[in-house]
């Protein structure tokens, strides 16, 4: 059984304040019963009157309440069970981080341009497994292997050029943290689509690529930029206060290296594509997953959940209604049974 709104559980505590509330009224009843005059006097002056109806009546209005909020609650019951099989392929997206990417020569930003592709390219799959890798300087652990796009999302728009604390642009160690990714025993196929302007400060990108083909990984990298290139804007609630600059108090102009990337692709038979042209991108990345063969990755047990709190509420509802017949007087046949030994 599953509990969609567990939340209003917390209403059952009433139910112990209403059997209170009862005994204290029933405490009040009798402290001026006996202000008036003789119990047993006062008893054969309403000889209708019952002991047994307000307890009833209690009984039937605290399960009358338990019901509303068991029906709040909803229970859900699992009615039927499926095997579901998936099959796809596991895809890793590293996204540079560095300050380069918040150059403005593709708009809103390199950056932002790279969120919007990943998140459109995320729309186009099917049941493919997917995690997140960010790098800049060094590479960083977003999101590991999952199917739940939703979450990846999430995590996609909270990246930024500040989550990883060493600059530059590690293109190796990006590829290198990507294939920790990738089971190797497993025989899913493996894609890292890695999305950068390809300005690489370190040294053995082409042998992490080498490294990586061994393994069965394919790399298809996108280019954003420019070959012109732009400067890289620092703002501050966004206004431009600066720009960077080098260490000789130069202006940085940051360019697009698409020779890096195309190298890094051809050496596991991947490709390159300009990230500039969204569609462009999409198209390439469609055909490319059209002609990866696609294994059987996982098989869950899934159970169908049905809401059950219209049971819930009916009850309460028959209940209530029950309760308005019930009058505080004796009913003549309970009377004859003389349970609460009311006949003296």
């Amino acid at each position: 059984m599953e509990l969609d709104e567990k939340k209003y559980l917390y209403l059952l505590f009433i139910l112990p304040l209403i059997v209170l509330l009862f005994l204290f009224n029933m405490y009040w009843k009798r402290k001026k019963q006996k202000e008036f005059g003789d119990l047993d006097l006062v008893k054969r002056l309403s000889p209708e009157s019952s002991v047994f109806k307000p307890v009833l009546k209690l009984v039937v209005m605290l399960l009358a309440f338990a019901g509303l909020i068991l029906g709040l609650v909803n229970p859900k019951i699992g009615t039927k069970m499926e095997t579901v099989k998936r099959e796809g392929i596991d895809i890793v997206f590293a996204m540079d981080v560095s300050k380069s990417m918040l150059a403005e020569d593709v708009a809103p930003n390199r950056l932002e341009k790279s969120k919007q592709l990943v998140s459109q390219i995320l729309k186009q799959l099917g049941n493919d497994r997917i995690g997140i890798v960010a790098y800049a300087g060094s590479a960083f652990p977003v999101l590991p292997i999952t199917t739940d796009y939703s979450v990846a999302k999430m995590f996609l728009q909270s990246m930024n050029t500040e989550m990883v604390s060493s600059q530059g642009t590690s293109l190796d160690e990006a590829i290198t943290l990507s294939s920790t990714y990738f089971d190797d025993k497993s025989k899913t196929s493996k894609l890292l689509i890695l999305i950068s302007d390809g300005e690489d400060h370190s040294e053995g990108a082409e042998a992490a690529a080498e490294e990586a083909n061994k393994l069965g990984m394919k790399i298809i990298t996108i280019g954003v930029g420019t070959e012109k290139g732009a400067t890289i804007p620092l703002k501050r609630n966004g206004v431009v206060e600066s720009y960077q600059r080098d260490n000789n108090d130069e202006v940085v102009i940051t360019k697009l290296n698409k020779p890096s990337l195309e190298l890094i692709a051809k050496t596991t038979k991947g490709g390159y594509v300009n990230g500039n042209n969204t569609k462009e991108v999409l198209e390439y990345i469609k055909n490319t997953l059209d002609n990866i063969q696609k294994t059987e990755f996982e098989a869950t047990q899934m159970a169908d959940f049905q809401s059950q709190f219209q049971w819930f509420l009916g009850f309460a509802f028959v209940l209530l209604f029950m309760d308005v017949f019930f009058l505080e007087r004796k009913t003549n046949w309970v009377n004859k049974l003389n349970l609460f030994n009311e006949d003296k």
